[in-house]
């Protein structure tokens, strides 16, 4: 099944999903040449193992709480916070909270 995107001049919604997080699962919201933006779900205790992509990436938490490991730095987001990271760094992410976040990747090709 494929996954459907968002197209040119389609309007996302990327609020908080509330009461709706427990039942939420990471989606691709849309990719482009040059650009992928997704909703990173993780409930509490969950998290993503080390990794990099070769672009450049913010991570902006929507909801609950996460933490960011890079370059042996751990980086705190609650709601509303963004941290952006260099192309190539190895990064893990883990919720601390049940928690939502709108993630951009700059693709390089």
């Amino acid at each position: 099944m494929a996954i459907t995107h968002a197209q040119p001049g389609q309007a996302v919604d990327v609020r908080p999903l509330g009461a709706g997080l427990a039942q939420a699962k990471t989606t691709a919201l849309f990719k482009s040449f040059d650009l992928e933006v997704m909703r990173l779900v993780l409930m509490a205790g969950k998290s993503l193992p080390p990794h990099s992509v070769p672009g450049e990436i913010t991570v902006h938490c929507l909801e609950g709480a996460l933490v960011v490991t890079a370059e042996g730095r751990s980086h705190a987001l609650a709601a509303g916070q963004l941290l952006y990271l260099a192309g190539g760094v190895v990064h893990g992410v883990t919720a601390v909270e049940d928690a939502s976040a709108l993630v951009t990747i700059a693709l390089r090709r």
